[in-house]
Formats: C-alpha cells, sequence, structure tokens
C-alpha cells in the first residue's frame, strides 16, 4: 500500500460484529471469558483492548513495523525504552533534545546511575569518539527540538549496530509520511502521537514501532506492566486524526516553506533554522532522507533579548501562544520557558537556543492568514 492508503486503512477493519466502518470505542476494564484459561483474545484492558490493538496496528504500518505500542503519553512510551537499560549503562543523545526528554533523562535516569552523553550528533567522529565499553543505546532525534537540527539516521544507525548497541529514532518532527528510521535500520522508532499522528491537539499519546521479536517481547512486558496505556477514547482519537495525516502534514510543509521564504527576508529576523533552506547544514541530509522538509520551523531575533520575544509573543493574533505542535492550528513557543526550560541557561546558550528563540509549528491555516499575522508581529519588535 502507498502511505495514504495505509493511513487510511491499515490496523482498520469494519465491525464484524455491525460492518461500522469506524473502530469501536471498546470502553471496557475487562473480558468475559468463556471457560477456566479461555478467551477471545482479551483478559484485562491493561493487557490488551480492541481498540487500542486497532490503532497498534496502524502504527506498526506507519512505520513499515512488525510491532506497535501505544502509550498514555510521549514520555510514556520513551520511558519504557530506558527500562531496557541497567544501572551503569550509558546513552549517547544529541545535545539539542526535547526538553521534557532532557528531564527524565536527568532528573529521573541518571539518579538510578544511567549516564547520558549529550553531544553534537552531527559530526559522526564525535559520536564514534564517545563509545565506551558502558554504552548500550545510541537516542537520535531528527530534525531536533528545537533547533531543526540533522542526524544523518543511516550513518548513526551503521555506528550502532557495529557496536551492538541499540538505536532509538524520536520521529516525532518528521511523522512517518517524511521519514521511516525503520527502514533505515532503526532498532526503535519513537513517537509522541500528541503531535501529528492525533493532529488535534486533543488527546495526549505515545507511540513504538519495532521489528524485532525479542525486543518487542520486553516493551510488551513493560508495557504491560508497568501500565502507562491509552484509553480506548484516547486510541479511537488518534486512529481518526491518522486518517488526514498526510493531507495535514503535506499543508504544513507547503505553509512551512513559504513562511521561512518570508522570515529569511524580514529585517527583524536574525537566524532561521528550518532544514528546506539550502543554507542549512543539514539541508543535504535531510533531502536524503525525508520525503519533504516539515512542518516546524524555529528562528531568533535581530535583538536578542527575552523582552524582544515576549512583544512578538503577545502581539501574534492567528498564531495561539502554546507548548506541543503538530496539530492543525499554528502555534508559537518560546522555548527558553516553555519547552527547555528544564535545561540549565548555560547549557542552553551553548547549544544556541537564545533569550529570543522562537519555535514555531505551521498549521493548515491560509498561508497568507499566517504571514500578514507574523508580519504585524514582528513590527512590534525592535532590532537593537
Amino acid at each position: 500500500m502507498k502511505f495514504a492508503t495505509k493511513a487510511i486503512h491499515a490496523g482498520v477493519e469494519p465491525d464484524p460484529s455491525t460492518g461500522a466502518i469506524m473502530t469501536p470505542i471498546f470502553q471496557t476494564s475487562t473480558f468475559a471469558q468463556p471457560s477456566l484459561g479461555q478467551n477471545k483474545g482479551f483478559e484485562y484492558a491493561r493487557s490488551s483492548n480492541p481498540t487500542r490493538q486497532a490503532l497498534e496496528k496502524s502504527f506498526a504500518a506507519l512505520e513499515d513495523a512488525q510491532h506497535g505500542f501505544a502509550f498514555s503519553s510521549g514520555m510514556a512510551a520513551i520511558d519504557a525504552v530506558l527500562r531496557l537499560l541497567k544501572p551503569n549503562d550509558e546513552v549517547i543523545c544529541g545535545q539539542d533534545i526535547y526538553g521534557g526528554s532532557y528531564r527524565l533523562f536527568v532528573k529521573v535516569y541518571e539518579e538510578i546511575g544511567i549516564k547520558f552523553h549529550f553531544i553534537d550528533m552531527q559530526n559522526e567522529e564525535i559520536v564514534k569518539n564517545t563509545i565506551n565499553s558502558q554504552t548500550k543505546m545510541i537516542w537520535i532525534e531528527t530534525p531536533s527540538n528545537p533547533l531543526l537540527q540533522i542526524v544523518d539516521i543511516k550513518k548513526t544507525i551503521k555506528i550502532a549496530k557495529e557496536n551492538n548497541l541499540v538505536s532509538v529514532v524520536d520521529n516525532t518532527f518528521a511523522t512517518p509520511y517524511l521519514q521511516n528510521p525503520i527502514t533505515m535500520g532503526a532498532d526503535i522508532v519513537m513517537h509522541s502521537a500528541t503531535k501529528y499522528l492525533g493532529g488535534h491537539s486533543d488527546v495526549v499519546m505515545g507511540a513504538l514501532m519495532l521489528n524485532d521479536n525479542k525486543l518487542a517481547e520486553q516493551i510488551y512486558f513493560i508495557q504491560k506492566s508497568c501500565g502507562a496505556v491509552p484509553s480506548p477514547f484516547d486510541c479511537f482519537l488518534v486512529l481518526r486524526g491518522i486518517k488526514t495525516l498526510h493531507l495535514r502534514v503535506d499543508a504544513s510543509c507547503q505553509n512551512a516553506m513559504k513562511i521561512t521564504q518570508f522570515l529569511v527576508k524580514n529585517e527583524k529576523v536574525r537566524n532561521v533554522y528550518y532544514a528546506g533552506l539550502t543554507s542549512h547544514k543539514g539541508h543535504e541530509v535531510a533531502k536524503k532522507q525525508m520525503r519533504q522538509f516539515g512542518g516546524m520551523i524555529s528562528f531568533d531575533l535581530k535583538n536578542d533579548t527575552k523582552e524582544n520575544a515576549e512583544k512578538f509573543l503577545e502581539a501574534i493574533k492567528v498564531f495561539a501562544l502554546a507548548e506541543s505542535l503538530g496539530g492543525v492550528e499554528s502555534l508559537a513557543c518560546y522555548p527558553a520557558l516553555m519547552t527547555h526550560a528544564n535545561i540549565p541557561v548555560e547549557k542552553r546558550h551553548e547549544i544556541g537556543i537564545t533569550d529570543s528563540l522562537i519555535r514555531l509549528s505551521i498549521g493548515c491555516e491560509n498561508i497568507d492568514d499566517l504571514i500578514a499575522d507574523l508580519k504585524q508581529a514582528l513590527e512590534n519588535t525592535t532590532t537593537s
């Protein structure tokens, strides 16, 4: 199946009892068993649920994987992956990653003896030189959050395989429509399904997709034992959202490219971070491993102050000032105080998260309205 057909049909079949096209919401905590030791494939909703099962089949199909798992949030999905590790294990990850991932890594897992190396993963030699006998996992986030850095997935996974490391790719920004790390050799792909997969800012969920049967058994054991599973209704919402994933991402990408071109020419803007720009350090790699460049843009202002960013954010009207991303509506976020507030200020500045950095999630509105909103908001800012 081509992607659009998979998005609409994969994992979903008409309900055999009624013929309903949409998967029913099986709002039940338990299932009657015909006799002792026998069931109809379901025992208890934490272990499995028909609505969740349909979604997990869809997750797997989207990433060309054998197995899919749904979790109650993206962070729960990440947590499940980290539970594969033991004290004294080490993980290599990017210096520019989602602030929630950073917080979980440093504030929770480093406290129990797992070490994380935050490095420039755009540089293969740095990756190779960071590996030691304790390294067990490489965590790849590309495009990264919030600076849109691009990591060469195939080359990094090759390094992981040569050193017998588990490779994990956070594919949230790219979506399965634009990039498929499983087909490039990744062991695990992770998504915050809250974002593009759900697509309507009305559900919180996480997803893992993978091929290896043994690894899948471990993830299922963790999912079942720890219990961070989504509700049947949330599964229904994401199943519905996935059906229009390709349409929404196409619209976001088209809008993002035009907005990037506007921002590059604006005298109030200093730097624009978007892999679709030929000047972007990762442009050629992104062009090779992505089908389009995505709907996320970051930029900072010439007058690099929090106060100047505040003027912009208070002036926007179509864009909403909010955390999260990937919905049909356009959002503006201030990473320094929102998504990446847990990263120490010195570290933020070191990796390029400036005091005026603004991250945009481009939605599906009319492009003229979006550009007009950005233009009037930028007119409220200063250059010095």
